[in-house]
């Protein structure tokens, strides 16, 4: 293992590798985990896996002992889709779809699930927890089923249907905490302290970063080493962002890419607490920041793309510092602009998203349209959950059937 500690992202206090807490214990900061990166770029040998498989196959950038249990179930390895219809419908050179759908409860945070799953396993865990808006919840259950952990899923009682019975079926014991997403947050955060379970959730176990930040790595590798201009990423917690920021930056450091991409936040203009607090950090026009003088806002969110509303992002100081330090941009979308998106990219590209991942399909026609993103830029969009998982935020989009008579003129009378 190439891992050489923890470093807070606020204060920049570090802690070494064996440290057992979760957050900073100077400042109470996120923490991010910090590698060897002269070792790894040794044993790499100019290729940071060339065999196709899951995740675990860039073990020497993962945070995991050598004899972490694998997990049955393929996490990662999921394909990227160049879509010519759509990069001409937004006026850009190149356009690919990073299809994180097919992951094994079809959405990227999976891939977070994957390696925390691997560190409960690695320091004896036998029940694991998280908050959820549903998609890490149900990630978390179908994980924790395929390695006979418990799992206690803390939800908003609002999250979709098809999220809250994926998470049922899997096993899980779920809580539908009647108030919001943050409040489920708080609960979960105070329950696995008391109760002893290991926490999964986004911005305060700094393993959910280094699950997706594979991501990154995949689409360098499905790129065949070539960088793309701009990655766009819907965001909530942020921690999705900060780490395929983070993937970036890891292949530069080791010497196999000499630039990284751009990362754009895009948010609903309804959940926007990282975008709004992005632009008052460049309206200050520092020359360095001070990133332990930063709070990130703080929103009354209410948007129909559930994955990405957050009052207060958990993992927003992380958000923010990407952006900024990738030269990104943020853009905010509406729920009408979001939902126009699903078929939208469906119909041009055969790949069905729920309303957050369609968000940045939606993100980028209007910074194309902004001018913010040029022409000839090579663009990726990440498609981090499935249309399946939320139907009822998918059929305000797509409209119902034709009802019909079982008959020939039924048919002729639709038009067809």
């Amino acid at each position: 293992m190439n891992m050489n500690g923890y470093r807070c992202i606020r204060c920049t206090g570090t802690q070494v590798a064996d440290f057992a807490g979760f957050l900073c214990p100077q400042c109470g900061g996120n923490l991010d985990i910090t590698y060897d990166y002269a070792a790894v770029a040794q044993q790499i040998d100019g290729s940071l896996a060339r065999a196709p498989g899951d995740l675990f196959r860039f073990s020497a950038l993962l945070p995991l002992n050598a004899s972490s249990t694998p997990l049955s179930l393929r996490v990662g390895g999921t394909p990227l889709y160049p879509s010519q219809v759509l990069a001409g419908q937004a006026g850009v050179r190149e356009l690919y779809l990073k299809d994180d759908t097919l992951n094994p409860s079809a959405s990227l945070k999976d891939r977070a699930s994957a390696v925390c799953i691997a560190r409960a396993r690695d320091v004896g865990a036998e029940t694991v927890s998280v908050a959820s808006t549903g998609n890490a919840g149900s990630s978390l259950a179908c994980l924790a089923a395929a390695t006979g952990l418990q799992a206690v899923v803390f939800v908003p009682a609002s999250a979709p249907v098809a999220k809250l019975t994926q998470m049922l079926a899997f096993g899980a014991r779920v809580l539908a905490v009647q108030g919001s997403y943050d409040d489920a947050y708080d609960l979960c955060l105070a329950a696995s302290e008391e109760f002893g379970w290991f926490n999964r959730s986004t911005g305060f176990n700094a393993y959910t970063r280094e699950g997706k930040k594979t991501c990154a790595y995949e689409i360098w590798q499905d790129l065949d080493g070539k960088v793309p201009d701009r990655v766009l990423v819907s965001t909530g917690d942020g921690n999705t962002l900060s780490a395929i920021w983070k993937g970036w930056c890891d292949l530069k450091a080791v010497g196999l890419i000499d630039r990284v991409p751009r990362i754009d936040c895009v948010q609903s203009t309804d959940s926007a607490a990282i975008s709004q607090t992005v632009q008052r950090v460049r309206s200050d026009n520092q020359a360095v920041v001070d990133w332990s003088a930063v709070e990130v806002q703080k929103v009354n969110a209410s948007t129909i793309a559930d994955s990405i509303s957050v009052d207060r992002p958990r993992d927003g100081l992380a958000a923010v510092k990407a952006v900024i330090e990738s030269g990104g941009e943020v853009v905010t979308v509406s729920d009408e602009e979001i939902l126009r998106a699903i078929p939208e990219m469906a119909r041009a590209s055969g790949v069905f998203a729920e309303p957050a991942a369609a968000a940045p399909w939606a993100g980028l026609k209007q910074l194309v349209t902004e001018k913010r993103i040029g022409a000839g830029e090579r663009v990726v969009c990440i498609v981090s959950g499935s249309g399946l998982k939320d139907i009822a935020g998918s059929r305000k989009a797509v409209g119902e059937p034709h009802l019909i008579e079982p008959s020939l003129e039924a048919v002729r009378e639709c038009g067809l």
